[in-house]
């Protein structure tokens, strides 16, 4: 196929881009190529002629959404609305990246694929917003949820192992739970989805959960650095944005309609540290 990817240079873009690379014929866009906020790149995407449009861009600094709203709509929703309104012209699908965090955090057991959104900030609300103009917008449209994404440069594992060097004690939110979730291992995901014109929404996620505390505490384990970590609650740890507090997915349509499964995250975060250490000793 030929693909138009979006945000080819973040952290999920670089990964789809090196999975989906080997199959298919990729048409790669940054926000410095392709301006998805601007109404005209709707006509970009449709002179470009692909067969499905990949779409993880995003404004994802959450604590930045919260600051400027307006951005984050800018961005999330329409430029969401954009690649949606690109795909309804060339009849063609789109595959949305979203966020956990379009739930409030309020369940006590997973989401599933059906179960009704409420986001409790701008970031997940413009994302949400995003969600709605596919839906409303494409016949042929693969959603899928996603959550604390790490296998680039810049992610929670990253920053962890960085202040570990810089401090003698961490402290960490301990209730906060969500879904960490490998890059590389959510682009073979999307990779097998699209094999498949069994469209809608999908959670794509590592399987199991925990807490940002215990995220950092197995990335200290996994890495060797012996550092106390303490743990704080949200209340505790001040930002500009609300944070669900229970967010973590349920893949439970792609594992059971179309056999895509994730490993469970400690295999990832072990596989991701592996390769850190082998680019370091490189």
């Amino acid at each position: 196929m030929r693909i138009l990817l979006t945000g080819a240079d973040g952290q999920v873009g670089q990964a789809l881009g090196l999975v989906l690379a080997a199959r298919h014929t990729l048409l790669l866009t940054s926000h410095t190529s392709l301006d998805i906020s601007d109404y005209r790149s709707v006509e970009e995407v449709v002179r470009a002629r692909p067969d499905l449009v990949i779409h993880p861009a995003a404004f994802t600094h959450v604590d930045g959404c919260a600051l400027d709203p307006d951005k984050a709509y800018r961005v999330n929703g329409l430029g969401t609305r954009h690649m949606a309104l690109a795909c309804q012209r060339l009849d063609i699908p789109l595959v949305y990246l979203s966020t956990n965090e379009v739930f409030d955090g309020t369940a006590t057991t997973p989401y599933h694929e059906w179960d009704l959104p409420h986001p409790i900030n701008p970031y997940a609300s413009s994302k949400w917003a995003g969600e709605q103009f596919v839906q409303q917008l494409c016949q042929k449209f693969y959603i899928v949820r996603i959550a604390w994404v790490f296998g680039g440069a810049h992610n929670f594992v990253q920053t962890v192992l960085r202040l570990a060097d810089e401090r003698p004690m961490l402290a960490v939110v301990q209730d906060e739970i969500g879904n960490p979730t490998y890059a590389p291992d959510l682009a073979a995901a999307v990779g097998a989805l699209i094999q498949e014109p069994a469209y809608g929404i999908y959670h794509f996620v590592n399987e199991g959960y925990c807490s940002r505390f215990e995220f950092a505490h197995e990335i200290l384990r996994l890495a060797g650095k012996a550092i106390d970590v303490q743990p704080i609650t949200l209340a505790e740890y001040k930002r500009a944005s609300t944070p669900p507090p229970f967010t973590p997915l349920r893949n439970f349509v792609g594992a059971i309609d179309l056999g895509i499964t994730l490993r469970p995250w400690q295999e990832a975060l072990a596989t991701y540290l592996m390769t850190l250490a082998a680019v370091r000793r490189a």
